[in-house]
């Protein structure tokens, strides 16, 4: 394994790389690319292994205590009509009823003002040209 390059080591490499006119300019940029960017690779196997043990982590708990009976709230889990579920379900419907309207006044605020600018749009063609019409006479 070839030990990593510190910053003032790249430096003086650009440096020579430079002065001897960048010719060794291709050679490092196939070197960088083929690296992975220039991250060393010790970082990034690093990460995939932290990746690869949450991962693993996150599989087996979910095992674990997943259970169908922990995977729901017990009030839905098997439950039958009662109160609760209603009053979820008329939440949530009042919920929409707020976000659709919201969403519907600001289409419709810009609507007027299309329509708004079209208006003045038109009275501005129409003032000039009336102007057009006197200047013409």
């Amino acid at each position: 394994m070839r030990p990593l390059a510190t910053n003032a080591d790249r430096q003086a490499a650009h440096r020579s790389d430079s002065a001897a006119g960048g010719k060794a300019e291709g050679r490092r940029a196939k070197r960088v690319t083929a690296s992975g960017g220039g991250a060393p690779r010790a970082l990034r196997n690093a990460g995939l292994r932290r990746l690869s043990i949450t991962a693993v982590a996150t599989t087996i708990a979910v095992l674990i205590g997943g259970s169908s009976s922990v995977l729901a709230c017990p009030i839905c889990f098997g439950a039958e009509e009662t109160s609760m579920i209603d009053g979820a379900k008329l939440g949530i419907i009042v919920l929409l009823v707020i976000t659709f309207a919201v969403q519907g006044g600001f289409v419709g605020f810009f609507l007027y003002l299309r329509k708004r600018a079209k208006r003045n749009a038109e009275l501005e063609l129409d003032t000039e040209w009336s102007k057009l019409q006197r200047a013409s006479r």
